[in-house]
């Protein structure tokens, strides 16, 4: 998905900066993912922004997205957006640059400065409008499973109708789930699951994370490199099985493969079905029993499964890696708000100020 180059249109790059990772997608269809934990080096952050910018072709507009103002390294929702304004502005002088805000605008960087709670958390959004023009059939639901949350929008004629707007409205109406396929620790999905057979109480530890339910189920490949895990060690199958097994106070010289594979099947229903039941109760309040789904996120896997039970079978389910291609599909918010930007903006124009935000 490619928007028409036109005079001072086609010359944007996207940012959504997260609080665990960096996204960006240019809007000739390069995208890049960053891994990059703010609230450990909150200092650090512009120099991380500028350094993704500079791999990606020039630009000379920069359409910003965000949800990293919520880590605990800032004090207030308030004071992350103005750091992360601050962050973007010194790693990228210069350009011109378009803050998405909740209200479906882009907005100045003044403008966010005087009113920064537009700004905060808004990516879903960007995404969810863009996503819900692939979906003919009404109504129906985006599912979006990234690392560490999980996205559910209902989409009603096209268009975006969640409830919430803000991360505590969307957490009270079902439409943002803190569980993801990486980071959620394991104690916070159950407080006992299977071993052998026998319902066992779970440690309220960091022993583990989804992250090792999917390694072990296979969702998600192996990769020695990455000690982005609960104890520091590889992402492996063999590490997996011992922060599994440290869950049932156990370890591996009594916890087999076959041990680890039932907790995980049985901590994947868990999550499975509580996100079922989210989805439920969003789009019931909203458009009703969902006709048709879109997936996307690194736990698209996982936003599958759920879809085949929220929506008839008969019923499609679009996934975003197939019709953004996998960079779109990687990059997500970024491609979205860098379309967006494309579509409705022109560089010079928002640089100047002779327009005003707009939709």
């Amino acid at each position: 998905m490619k928007t028409e180059s036109l005079p001072g249109r086609g010359d944007w790059i996207g940012l959504d900066i997260g609080g665990a990772n960096i996204k960006a997608a240019h809007i000739n269809g390069m995208a890049k993912v960053v891994p990059f934990e703010v609230w450990k080096r909150p200092d650090e952050l512009s120099d991380v922004i500028r350094s993704i910018a500079a791999s990606l072709p020039a630009s000379r507009g920069v359409a910003l997205t965000m949800t990293a103002e919520l880590c605990d390294c800032y004090p207030t929702r308030r004071v992350g957006v103005g750091a992360v304004l601050d962050a973007s502005v010194r790693a990228l002088p210069g350009r011109a640059m378009a803050i998405w805000g909740v209200d479906g605008l882009f907005h100045r960087v003044e403008a966010i400065r005087e009113e920064p709670m537009l700004a905060a958390a808004a990516n879903w959004l960007a995404l969810a409008k863009l996503a819900a023009r692939l979906v003919a059939e009404d109504p129906a639901i985006l599912i979006d499973i990234g690392s560490t949350t999980t996205d559910l929008i209902p989409i009603a004629r096209g268009e975006v109708a969640a409830r919430g707007r803000t991360d505590t409205e969307r957490l009270q109406t079902g439409e943002l789930v803190y569980a993801g396929v990486r980071r959620t620790p394991l104690h916070a999905l159950a407080t006992r699951l299977p071993h052998r057979g026998v319902p066992t109480g779970l440690a309220a530890e960091l022993f583990a994370s989804t992250l090792d339910l999917y390694l072990i189920l296979g969702d998600i490949p192996s990769e020695p490199t990455d000690i982005s895990t609960a104890d520091g060690r590889p992402a492996t199958l063999a590490a997996a099985r011992d922060r599994l097994a440290r869950m049932i106070g156990a370890d591996r010289e009594g916890f087999s493969m076959e041990d680890a594979r039932e907790l995980a099947r049985a901590a994947d229903r868990v999550l499975t079905n509580r996100l079922v039941e989210e989805a439920q109760r969003a789009c019931l309040a909203t458009v009703g029993p969902p006709q048709a789904a879109i997936v996307a996120g690194s736990g698209e896997f996982l936003a599958a499964r759920v879809a085949r039970e929220l929506i008839p079978p008969s019923g499609p389910i679009i996934s975003l890696n197939d019709a953004w291609g996998p960079a779109g599909s990687a990059s997500g918010c970024a491609f979205a708000v860098v379309q967006l930007a494309a579509e409705q903006l022109d560089v010079d124009a928002f640089r100047s100020g002779s327009v005003e935000d707009r939709p």
